[in-house]
């Protein structure tokens, strides 16, 4: 995600230094025009910087651990993109305040290829005045910003809240899927005519398609993030008392699949276990 982000980025103009912990999508952004850096101390010394890290532990090291807000260039806005967990969202703007700088949450919704089409929405919460100034870089990442308020963490609330919502559709479609084929029905046929009809939505037709095809590489979203983003969900839950029963049900079948191998598969992939239970193979993709 990181890396077609910073593309669209070069491709709209704008100057880019980039870092990331491994060498190689820093060698391919390089050759399209942006310059590396060596450290992330390095890539706080400019006047805006977006980060897209995997999860809170990431953010933690490169962004605090490291130094690099303390290298930071006075007037300096941060948006950080990634999907990362409530409680360190308020980590990061207590960090950035106590040092002078603006902080930015702007979670993204969409896979990599919507993030190469630059199509990507982007939610977002933080002071509005930062929010203006990296507005220009947003523009060329996403087809919409959705501006939530003052209060950072809202963005990443409303980033899990649909992140599990997603999770909780993918289940509900594997679970169909299974019951269907056990009684001799084809799950292609469900999903055309239930995305042609009641849920013709792009989450049903692009998810139910990669289901019934048992398309799981490459990942669009890796399956051991969606566990990762659940747990996000039922910790933000614990802290507001909100019950979320489904989240556990998603993390034990998140679980499951990566036992039996699917981590690094696309999240759909879950799809398998409901398979498993019931004592199905493969999916049957034919009409009946």
């Amino acid at each position: 995600m990181g890396r077609v982000m910073a593309t669209n980025l070069i491709n709209a103009g704008h100057s880019v230094r980039v870092w990331n912990r491994s060498p190689a999508p820093v060698d391919a952004l390089v050759a399209k025009g942006a310059t590396a850096v060596a450290t992330p101390q390095d890539a706080f010394a400019a006047e805006a910087v977006i980060s897209m890290l995997a999860d809170d532990a990431a953010v933690k090291s490169a962004i605090l651990e490291s130094g690099a807000l303390n290298a930071a260039r006075a007037g300096l806005v941060h948006a950080n993109m990634a999907t990362i967990s409530v409680s360190w969202s308020q980590v990061l703007v207590d960090a950035h305040r106590e040092r002078g700088l603006a902080y930015v949450a702007a979670p993204v919704f969409g896979r990599p290829d919507a993030a190469a089409a630059a199509t990507l929405h982007i939610v977002a919460a933080g002071p509005s005045e930062a929010i203006d100034r990296v507005q220009p870089l947003f523009d060329a990442l996403g087809q919409k910003t959705w501006r939530l308020g003052d209060d950072a963490p809202r963005a990443n609330v409303m980033k899990i809240a649909g992140n599990f919502l997603i999770a909780c559709a993918i289940e509900a479609m594997s679970e169909s899927a299974a019951l269907v084929q056990a009684h001799g029905l084809a799950p292609r046929d469900l999903f055309d005519m239930l995305t042609s009809t009641l849920f013709a939505s792009p989450i049903y037709k692009n998810y139910s398609g990669l289901i019934v095809d048992q398309r799981f590489e490459p990942a669009g979203f890796a399956l051991r993030l969606g566990l990762k983003d659940t747990r996000l969900a039922l910790a933000a839950g614990e802290d507001a008392h909100v019950a979320l029963p489904f989240g556990s049900v998603l993390r034990d079948n998140f679980l499951d699949a990566i036992a039996h191998g699917d981590a690094d598969r696309d999240w759909t992939a879950v799809a398998k276990v409901a398979l498993r239970r019931a004592g199905l193979g493969a999916t049957e993709t034919g009409s009946v």
